[in-house]
Protein backbone atom coordinates (compact mmCIF):
# COMPACT_ATOMS: atom_id res chain seq x y z
CA UNK A 1 0.00 0.00 0.00
CA UNK A 2 2.69 2.64 1.34
CA UNK A 3 4.68 1.95 -1.99
CA UNK A 4 1.84 4.11 -3.90
CA UNK A 5 2.70 6.94 -1.60
CA UNK A 6 6.55 6.31 -1.05
CA UNK A 7 7.41 6.35 -4.47
CA UNK A 8 5.32 9.02 -6.07
CA UNK A 9 6.91 12.42 -7.43
CA UNK A 10 9.14 13.67 -4.09
CA UNK A 11 8.52 17.14 -6.13
CA UNK A 12 4.73 16.75 -4.68
CA UNK A 13 5.55 17.43 -0.99
CA UNK A 14 8.10 20.06 -1.88
CA UNK A 15 6.97 23.49 0.03
CA UNK A 16 6.93 26.39 -1.91
CA UNK A 17 6.31 30.04 -0.57
CA UNK A 18 4.09 32.47 -2.79
CA UNK A 19 3.40 36.26 -1.79
CA UNK A 20 0.92 38.16 -2.86
CA UNK A 21 -1.27 41.07 -1.56
CA UNK A 22 -4.84 40.74 0.37
CA UNK A 23 -6.32 44.01 0.99
CA UNK A 24 -3.16 45.69 -0.03
CA UNK A 25 -1.25 43.97 2.76
CA UNK A 26 1.75 41.30 1.69
CA UNK A 27 1.27 38.02 2.82
CA UNK A 28 2.67 35.17 2.18
CA UNK A 29 1.41 31.19 1.86
CA UNK A 30 3.75 28.25 2.14
CA UNK A 31 2.72 24.96 1.16
CA UNK A 32 3.03 21.55 -0.56
CA UNK A 33 3.75 21.48 -4.42
CA UNK A 34 0.27 19.76 -4.65
CA UNK A 35 -1.98 21.93 -2.70
CA UNK A 36 -0.69 24.50 -5.63
CA UNK A 37 -1.70 22.50 -8.09
CA UNK A 38 -5.05 21.64 -6.83
CA UNK A 39 -5.76 25.08 -6.24
CA UNK A 40 -4.71 26.44 -9.61
CA UNK A 41 -7.05 23.94 -10.98
CA UNK A 42 -9.40 25.23 -8.76
CA UNK A 43 -9.18 29.07 -9.45
CA UNK A 44 -8.83 27.90 -13.58
CA UNK A 45 -12.57 27.06 -13.55
CA UNK A 46 -13.71 30.25 -12.73
CA UNK A 47 -11.35 31.94 -14.24
CA UNK A 48 -9.16 33.15 -11.83
CA UNK A 49 -5.42 32.84 -10.92
CA UNK A 50 -4.43 31.61 -7.94
CA UNK A 51 -3.79 34.84 -5.94
CA UNK A 52 -7.75 35.61 -6.86
CA UNK A 53 -8.45 32.50 -5.64
CA UNK A 54 -6.89 33.35 -2.22
CA UNK A 55 -7.96 36.59 -2.29
CA UNK A 56 -12.03 35.25 -2.45
CA UNK A 57 -11.99 32.46 -0.14
CA UNK A 58 -10.41 34.75 2.39
CA UNK A 59 -13.08 37.39 2.04
CA UNK A 60 -15.74 34.87 1.91
CA UNK A 61 -14.26 33.07 4.63
CA UNK A 62 -14.59 36.65 6.69
CA UNK A 63 -17.43 37.49 5.64
CA UNK A 64 -19.04 34.14 6.92
CA UNK A 65 -17.56 34.77 10.32
CA UNK A 66 -14.54 32.60 10.33
CA UNK A 67 -11.85 32.93 12.29
CA UNK A 68 -8.73 32.05 10.07
CA UNK A 69 -6.15 32.08 12.40
CA UNK A 70 -4.11 28.80 10.50
CA UNK A 71 -5.25 30.43 6.53
CA UNK A 72 -2.99 28.09 5.45
CA UNK A 73 -4.53 24.61 6.82
CA UNK A 74 -8.15 26.22 5.35
CA UNK A 75 -6.67 26.33 1.49
CA UNK A 76 -5.07 22.88 2.27
CA UNK A 77 -8.86 21.86 3.38
CA UNK A 78 -10.30 23.52 0.49
CA UNK A 79 -8.06 21.65 -1.79
CA UNK A 80 -8.79 18.83 -0.22
CA UNK A 81 -12.22 19.08 -0.44
CA UNK A 82 -12.69 20.00 -3.76
CA UNK A 83 -10.66 16.77 -4.80
CA UNK A 84 -13.34 14.43 -2.37
CA UNK A 85 -16.24 16.46 -3.81
CA UNK A 86 -15.06 15.56 -7.10
CA UNK A 87 -14.87 11.84 -6.38
CA UNK A 88 -18.12 11.72 -4.69
CA UNK A 89 -19.27 13.44 -8.01
CA UNK A 90 -20.56 16.89 -6.65
CA UNK A 91 -17.97 18.61 -8.70
CA UNK A 92 -18.36 17.47 -12.23
CA UNK A 93 -14.99 16.10 -13.75
CA UNK A 94 -15.00 18.52 -16.76
CA UNK A 95 -12.95 21.55 -15.63
CA UNK A 96 -14.90 23.69 -18.06
CA UNK A 97 -17.71 23.89 -15.36
CA UNK A 98 -17.00 26.81 -13.45
CA UNK A 99 -17.56 25.84 -9.53
CA UNK A 100 -19.65 29.25 -8.75
CA UNK A 101 -22.55 27.53 -11.12
CA UNK A 102 -22.76 24.54 -8.90
CA UNK A 103 -26.18 24.65 -6.31
CA UNK A 104 -23.46 24.69 -3.25
CA UNK A 105 -26.70 24.28 -0.63
CA UNK A 106 -27.87 21.50 -2.09
CA UNK A 107 -24.15 20.13 -2.26
CA UNK A 108 -23.74 21.07 1.15
CA UNK A 109 -27.35 19.43 2.26
CA UNK A 110 -26.47 15.92 0.87
CA UNK A 111 -23.11 15.35 3.11
CA UNK A 112 -23.33 13.05 5.60
CA UNK A 113 -22.83 15.14 9.00
CA UNK A 114 -20.45 13.84 11.66
CA UNK A 115 -22.32 12.00 14.44
CA UNK A 116 -23.58 14.32 17.16
CA UNK A 117 -23.37 17.23 15.15
CA UNK A 118 -26.53 19.35 14.78
CA UNK A 119 -27.24 21.87 11.87
CA UNK A 120 -29.68 24.91 12.87
CA UNK A 121 -29.81 27.06 10.09
CA UNK A 122 -27.10 26.52 8.34
CA UNK A 123 -25.05 26.82 11.97
CA UNK A 124 -23.28 23.25 13.29
CA UNK A 125 -23.20 22.92 17.04
CA UNK A 126 -22.61 20.37 19.03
Amino acid sequence: MCKLFINADPDLWVSRTHSLRIDGMVTSIRMENTFWTVLAELAERDGMNVPQLITRLYHESIDAGHDLGNFTSFLRVCAMRYLALQLSGEVPADKRVPIASLDADRILDREPKPPGLKVSGGTATH
